[in-house]
């Protein structure tokens, strides 16, 4: 494992042929996926390079400006209705676009990269993922949602438009209502985008069952896409 101010990286075993880039959720860092991987058991799946962004810190406006890590400002947010600073999270896009170049010039190409990320760092997943302009191996969207359908219309990606997708949410989360998650499921779905949409009966968390789901999702897309 290596660590720098601006990400965190674990490798599978070496010469990784695959990588998840993993963004963490509003106010945590780079750290908080990392025991995700061993769960995962991927000792006998194809190496994979998993990298773990840091956002940069921020004030965040709907809470009360406390400066913490975030990936774009909330404005405000009011039951599911959520107002956000567009310029962000096109600013967050750009970054993860670096990292998927810098993941290309190590030489894994982009249909072998997933876009990853919990709360936050899944709203950006959606954001990133469904704008690329190079197809993509797959995103997970865990506890997450659309921040700005709007942005998403105005540079949808054809490259991505059959992008697999697995999403899982609580139905118990008082932070992001399950209501979001299953909405932006429903629009990539709309899209032409194939979602393996989960429900738990979980808050704002990860549960042990969505972790087996995403295992079993994972590792077939990863025999799939060796072949």
């Amino acid at each position: 494992m290596t660590d720098s101010p601006s990400s965190v990286e674990i490798e599978t075993a070496p010469d990784p042929e695959f990588a998840v880039i993993l963004m963490h959720g509003l106010g945590a860092d780079a750290n908080d996926f990392v025991p995700l991987v061993p769960e995962l058991r991927l000792a006998d799946a194809p190496a994979v390079r998993f990298v773990f962004p840091n956002a940069r810190e921020m004030a965040v406006t709907a809470n009360n400006g406390y400066v913490m890590r975030a990936w774009y400002d909330i404005l405000s947010f009011e039951g599911i209705n959520r107002k956000v600073d567009e310029a962000g999270i096109e600013a967050s896009v750009a970054r993860v676009r670096e990292l998927i170049a810098e993941q290309n010039a190590r030489g894994i190409p982009s249909e072998r990269i997933f876009i990853a990320g919990f709360s936050q760092g899944g709203a950006m997943t959606y954001h990133a993922g469904l704008t690329h302009p190079e197809k993509l191996a797959g995103l997970i969207v865990l506890s997450g949602y659309i921040p700005s359908k709007g942005l998403i219309d105005a540079s949808f990606s054809e490259a991505n438009r059959t992008t697999p997708i697995f999403a899982a949410h609580g139905t118990f989360d008082d932070v992001l209502d399950v209501r979001l998650g299953e909405d932006a499921s429903e629009f990539a779905r709309e899209q032409g985008c194939e979602v393996d949409w989960h429900a738990y009966p979980m808050a704002h968390t990860v549960c042990m069952e969505e972790v087996e789901a995403l295992r079993e999702w994972f590792g077939a897309r990863l025999a799939a896409s060796a072949r």
